[in-house]
């Protein structure tokens, strides 16, 4: 339990001021932004990670801390994008195009595709640099674009 700053006597918490002096009692430590440690070069690359970067590009996009960065906002929306194209592979082209007798399907193909961009994506980050790919990548910039 917290002490008066002034007097010693016992204060909650939440109090501003002591109940006995009516000092004014120091503010509570305010929780940090929970990604205020990381750099913006990780925060691109964990946009990338296959199958979960999502997750990681929905915390970025939703946090304080990259809301006026362009380039990592960039790297969210489009590892977003291309995770939003995985999945449009994978549920509407692959049932589609499954052929009787081909070995490899062009759904999984397309799907190993998309592997590689994030592996690219990932290695290109990691270097500092920003390739915008053509289509996902002309949905990112207008995405980050029009949140000014």
């Amino acid at each position: 339990m917290p002490y008066c700053t002034q007097c010693g006597s016992r204060v909650s918490a939440a109090d501003l001021y002591c109940a006995v002096c009516g000092a004014r009692q120091a503010a509570a430590p305010r929780a940090s932004e929970p990604l205020s440690g990381i750099s913006p070069r990780s925060a691109s690359l964990v946009c990338y990670i296959p199958l979960v970067g999502w997750i990681a590009s929905i915390v970025v996009l939703a946090s304080a801390r990259f809301r006026e960065d362009r380039n990592v906002r960039f790297h969210a929306f489009q590892g977003l994008y291309i995770f939003v194209a995985w999945l449009l592979v994978d549920w509407v082209l692959d049932p589609v195009l499954r052929i009787p007798g081909l070995r490899f399907k062009l759904g999984e193909l397309l799907k190993l595709g998309l592997f590689a961009v994030w592996i690219f994506m990932m290695v290109k980050v990691s270097q500092d640099q920003t390739v915008k790919l053509p289509v996902v990548g002309e949905l990112a910039e207008k995405s980050v674009s029009e949140q000014r």
